[in-house]
């Protein structure tokens, strides 16, 4: 293997979406070097940042059967019983809710929990409260995406935060997902909600780090099973 090769291997890709703030955040930085350059340094510091947020690292993701994956990086803020919202139309039942916290250092690229079917998109007009909080859930924009699954159906909201403007969705009704498959974006912190049919068997608690694609939330099938992986 090249040097040139061994290094791009190493190198993680930015997203699409990301590329034209790393620009504008570029031209800010040399307008700012000419203005005085300590604050030229405080734009590069932020064009290198913007980079890192906008990263879309490959990640191994387990394929197998009955598995839950994380779809954000982040840490578990909330986890029980919870309704959820009206438009996704699953009912007012209380499901099984795992909620993961994305802050403004952690990778914004969504990814699917399980594999299935898309069924419906919801998007919700809303709030920018802190996405920390419980009644995130509830006030904050958000955009829902019901996917049927072997397992049963799933809810998974994407929901902006204190500071997120934008939430993105690369995927449409009637697409299938696999697992670790990436399905959308939010700019700039923000939380991602998932909600389970019953019989999931939880795999983390309340502070527990997630990884996109790769941590298990739960567990549909036997205690003990060999998990094998993909690379996405």
């Amino acid at each position: 293997m090249s040097m040139i090769e061994s290094i791009r291997k190493q190198v993680v890709p930015v997203h699409p979406e990301g590329r034209n703030f790393i620009i504008l955040f570029g031209i800010g930085a040399v307008i700012l070097h000419y203005i005085w350059s300590p604050l030229g340094w405080i734009g590069a510091i932020a064009t290198l940042w913007c980079a890192y947020f906008f990263r879309d690292p490959q990640r191994v993701t387990p394929v197998q059967d009955g598995l839950v994956v994380a779809p954000a990086d982040g840490y578990v803020c909330s986890i029980g019983q919870f309704a959820p919202p009206p438009e996704l139309g699953l009912g007012p039942e209380p499901m099984q809710r795992v909620s993961i916290f994305m802050s403004v250092f952690d990778c914004h690229v969504n990814r699917a929990p399980v594999t299935g079917r898309v069924t419906r998109i919801a998007y919700k007009p809303g709030v920018f409260v802190n996405a920390d909080l419980d009644k995130a859930s509830e006030d904050n924009e958000r955009n829902g995406l019901l996917i049927d699954a072997a397992q049963g159906t799933f809810g998974v909201v994407q929901i902006a935060g204190l500071i997120a403007r934008r939430i993105l969705s690369f995927v449409h009704e009637g697409q299938n997902l696999g697992v670790g498959d990436r399905f959308g974006l939010i700019r700039f912190g923000s939380r991602v909600d998932v909600y389970m049919p019953p019989g999931a068997r939880l795999m983390v608690g309340l502070g527990s780090r997630a990884t996109a694609g790769e941590t298990v939330l739960a567990d549909y099938g036997p205690a003990a099973q060999e998990r094998p992986y993909k690379v996405a």
